[in-house]
């Protein structure tokens, strides 16, 4: 077989001598490594159940609930009334001319009676008192059992009609000024009208309740004191008849000042003794034996001696039976405290009878009344329930708890 040219043992095709390569031959193209494409997205079994749950948590019961508020729920009235509690201030002429006394038999504020009128609108005694002139569970179980939600069972517990009772009735209070609004629900807008005028009328009693006490109180803690002030202006009395009867003198000062002017009068009638028994020694020819001169020195002693015993008694008794049985200063110092104590006790029973006439005269009017700033409305519309707001807050709560239990739930399934 003919060689071509160029060819021949130990020569290799496309190379020359060594079997390099030469320099126009063509290079081999990379190898590029191509990956499969992925598989089509698919729903796999935890997208599923993130939809179940979803659809179990969220959507089933917004969907229940909807149905229920559209198609079962009955259409609520809302009847609404404000009211405060007011005290007079003022005082009349003729209580202001006892010297302000009325503010030592006065009331307790009106913050503090529409604190206690809040919390009666929500106690068991009103809705036990409104219940027995008008059928509370009668009216609010109309729609038993189609509505068993929103709607009262007939055999309802005052405890339940007291719960049910804080549902319908939604009470506002401004502290500060002191004023209460009332917003009442029911399934006609009559029967919330005229439960809302016995709210009214159980909050004018409670207030009128409290009027009473607080008279009957004043009336009785004026009567107490006037008692009191009465035993012991008669005791003070009794204590200085006592001590007239014993002492047999009025007034000690008057007595005092009696025995002062009988010692002023001895003393003049000794000094007047005394000139006259020197005259009649400077008279001329006068003997020493004279009868007169003997009958003034005899004078002279008597008056010292009774001078003395005048002074005497004004610090001790003497024992006779014209003298004190006491000494003066004891005397006067007991009279003092005695007269002291009286004048105290009449004081005292003044004070207390005019607190009896400002206690009188503050029972005889209302002190405290209700006003009502808005009167019990009749509503026309409708206004419950609100659908939208339980169905958007539903929503709200319903789809946080979802998301968070999935994802605790993923979190505790990536970590084992």
């Amino acid at each position: 077989m003919p060689q071509r040219p160029g060819a021949g043992p130990g020569r290799r095709p496309g190379g020359m001598g060594g079997g390099k390569p030469g320099r126009g031959a063509a290079k081999e193209p990379p190898t590029v490594i191509v990956r499969p494409l992925p598989a089509a997205a698919a729903v796999k079994r935890r997208h599923r159940g993130l939809l179940y749950s979803l659809a179990a948590v969220v959507l089933i019961p917004l969907f229940v609930t909807a149905l229920y508020l559209g198609l079962v729920a009955r259409n609520q009235y809302a009847s609404t009334v404000g009211f405060t509690v007011r005290q007079e201030d003022g005082t009349s002429g003729a209580t202001s001319l006892l010297g302000g006394l009325s503010q030592f038999v006065g009331t307790s504020g009106g913050s503090r009676d529409s604190d206690i009128l809040y919390e009666f609108i929500q106690s068991q005694e009103i809705v036990s008192d409104i219940s027995q002139r008008i059928d509370l569970v009668g009216l609010y179980s109309k729609n038993w059992p189609w509505d068993p939600v929103f709607a009262l069972s007939p055999d309802a517990s005052i405890e339940d009609l007291l719960r049910y009772w804080q549902r319908m009735v939604r009470i506002s209070y401004d502290q500060s000024a002191g004023l209460i609004e009332v917003r009442v629900l029911a399934f006609s807008p009559e029967d919330a009208q005229k439960i809302a005028s016995e709210v009214v009328r159980e909050s004018q009693k409670m207030i009128n309740d409290l009027n009473t006490t607080a008279r009957e109180d004043t009336m009785r803690y004026a009567l107490e004191d006037l008692d009191a002030s009465l035993s012991r202006l008669k005791a003070a009395r009794e204590a200085m008849t006592q001590f007239r009867t014993r002492t047999q003198m009025v007034d000690p000062a008057s007595d005092l000042a009696g025995r002062m002017g009988v010692l002023n009068n001895l003393q003049q009638q000794l000094a007047q003794s005394l000139i006259d028994r020197d005259l009649l020694r400077d008279q001329k020819g006068s003997p020493g034996d004279d009868p007169r001169l003997e009958q003034a020195n005899r004078r002279i002693d008597v008056i010292r001696q009774q001078i003395v015993k005048e002074r005497q008694s004004f610090t001790s008794a003497t024992g006779e039976p014209n003298s004190l049985p006491e000494n003066y200063p004891n005397l006067i110092s007991e009279y003092e405290r005695l007269n002291v104590d009286q004048q105290f006790a009449e004081e005292t029973y003044r004070a207390a009878l005019a607190a009896v006439d400002v206690a009188r005269a503050n029972a005889a009017r209302q002190s405290r009344y209700l006003a009502a700033y808005v009167r019990p409305t009749l509503p026309q519309t409708s206004e419950f329930p609100r659908s939208w707001v339980i169905l958007g807050l539903m929503a709200l709560f319903l789809t946080l708890a979802w998301a968070i239990a999935a994802m605790v739930f993923y979190s505790i399934r990536d970590r084992r």
